[in-house]
This record gives structure tokens, C-alpha cells and sequence, in this order.
């Protein structure tokens, strides 16, 4: 899972860096198009559960905004909360 998880903040990374996708609902609608998914929804949970609006620019360097967001996307791709452990370490890993 650690891997998985430092996989994802290295696309979320690269929607940013790549792309301009600063913001929770512009990086979803590319990960999680409305062609394929209930994007909206999607959208809503991640941001109800960060703390964070979802057209606030997001920090893809910071811990502070991008695991919660990640924490969040992983609850809704695998049905259950995270472990928290395994996501920071997804992210020293991604930090390097």
C-alpha cells in the first residue's frame, strides 16, 4: 500500500506540475472523469473530509494538504479508511 500510496502523490504531483491542476476538483475530474464515475460525489467527499474547498489551490509539496486528500481518495478507491502510517510513509517515500 505504501507504494501505492507514494504512486499517487507522484500523479497528483505531475496533475499539478504537468497540467495546472491545482485545486481538488480539477485534479479529480482528471482522475475520475464524469464520463466514467460520479465525479461530483467524488469531489465533495474528498473535500468534506480534507477540510479543504474544492476549488482551493492545493499545495501538492505539503503534507499538510495532500495526505488528507490522498487518505481520502484512497477511502473511496478501497472502500475503507486508510491507515494513516502507511499513507505518511507513502509520502516520505514521495519526498524522498
Amino acid at each position: 500500500m505504501t507504494y501505492g500510496y507514494r504512486a499517487m502523490f507522484v500523479l497528483l504531483d505531475s496533475y499539478a506540475r504537468r497540467y495546472g491542476l491545482r485545486t481538488i476538483r480539477s485534479m479529480l475530474s482528471r482522475y475520475a472523469p464524469p464520463e466514467e464515475n460520479f465525479t461530483e460525489g467524488y469531489i465533495r467527499f474528498v473535500a468534506n473530509n480534507t477540510g479543504l474547498e474544492a476549488d482551493e489551490l492545493v499545495d501538492t509539496r505539503s503534507a499538510r494538504d495532500m495526505i488528507p486528500i490522498v487518505m481520502a481518495m484512497s477511502e473511496i478507491e478501497n472502500g475503507v479508511k486508510p491507515r494513516v502510517d502507511e499513507v505518511k510513509e507513502g509520502w516520505q517515500l514521495f519526498v524522498g
